[in-house]
């Protein structure tokens, strides 16, 4: 997904657990067509592990006729990772991908060197009218992965490993937790899982990565005496183990890894470690080298002042 201007997210209130470091509340912004929730960046916390973006998309609801319609635009130096709870996604790309994305599955697309993108409704659902909830994540690329080919990988919801018992369910995403691995290649080591809770059922997070969060979607959670409601970014103090206990039924999102091998600079849609590199694709894209999305003869002009993030 394109950089879409946001305001910034607000810190919460203040919380007794000691091994809570920092707690997001992303302000929700309406796009026209559908509301969009960011987590990170903010100025609170700038990355966990390689996660340096993080969206929440909806939920909203399309009518008759309308729709998702981002325009093909570029990405360098990440991976998109795009997961939904709703709705229905057409991805296509500078590969020639065309595919859609549902509930339970997972895209993966790699941007390396370069590549671009588009994400639309499907013209099956503009005709009945849709809803859509979901996330969408950008993941950094490790130092020797930044300039690689791009590629794109989709993955089935049964490929994906589900974990359940005493009233937990957890689909591990991507890399390894909870005795378990994904089969999802990532860059750096880091766990993605998506999390159901029954009321009074407990997810225990050990300190495997020195950088975790979670992000509350649905229901109620409890962690050392303090609540939490959805829409929410829990950033952990590391090294500590935390119980995660659901006062309600709850729905969240565990993320992070390790601390990646350097800063990273973040402007509009391009992730790098050298700020030079982020310069050339600009040019890239403002003078039309970069490939295009077969299809599409629609693009997102290089904006003149996005809101630039950098790292440090």
């Amino acid at each position: 997904m394109s950089w879409h201007g946001a305001d910034d997210p607000i810190p919460g209130d203040h919380f007794t657990c000691d091994a809570i470091k920092t707690l997001i509340v992303p302000r929700s912004r309406d796009l026209g067509s559908f509301a969009v929730r960011r987590a990170l960046p903010s100025t609170e916390c700038r990355m966990v592990g390689p996660f340096i973006f993080f969206d929440q998309m909806g939920p909203s609801e399309f009518l008759l006729g309308q729709g998702m319609d981002v325009r093909p635009h570029p990405h360098i130096g990440l991976s998109t990772v795009t997961y939904l709870f709703e709705g229905e996604i057409m991805h296509r790309d500078s590969l020639g991908t065309e595919l859609p994305i549902r509930p339970g599955e997972l895209n993966w697309m790699t941007a390396g060197r370069g590549i671009t993108h588009s994400e639309r409704t499907g013209a099956g659902l503009r005709a009945t009218g849709s809803r859509l909830f979901g996330l969408q994540s950008w993941v950094a690329l490790s130092g020797r992965d930044e300039e690689t080919a791009p590629a794109f990988e989709h993955y089935e919801a049964e490929a994906l490993p589900i974990l359940t018992g005493e009233g937990k369910q957890v689909r591990l995403i991507a890399g390894e937790a909870f005795g378990a691995r994904s089969p999802v290649r990532t860059s750096s080591p880091m766990v993605y899982a998506d999390v159901a809770l029954e009321a009074g059922a407990v997810l225990p997070l050990d300190p495997t990565y020195d950088e975790r969060a979670i992000y509350t979607v649905s229901g109620a959670i409890e962690i050392a005496g303090d609540g939490f409601g959805p829409g929410q970014l829990l950033v952990f103090n590391p090294g500590d183990r935390i119980s995660v206990r659901a006062t309600q039924a709850a729905r969240f999102m565990v993320l992070g890894g390790e601390p990646m091998d350097g800063p990273r600079h973040l402007w509009w849609n391009f992730v790098s470690s050298r700020p030079e590199r982020i310069e050339q694709a600009k040019e890239d894209w403002r003078q039309a080298r970069f490939d295009t999305v077969p299809g599409e003869s629609e693009f997102i002009p290089l904006p003149e002042q996005p809101a630039p993030v950098r790292y440090p």
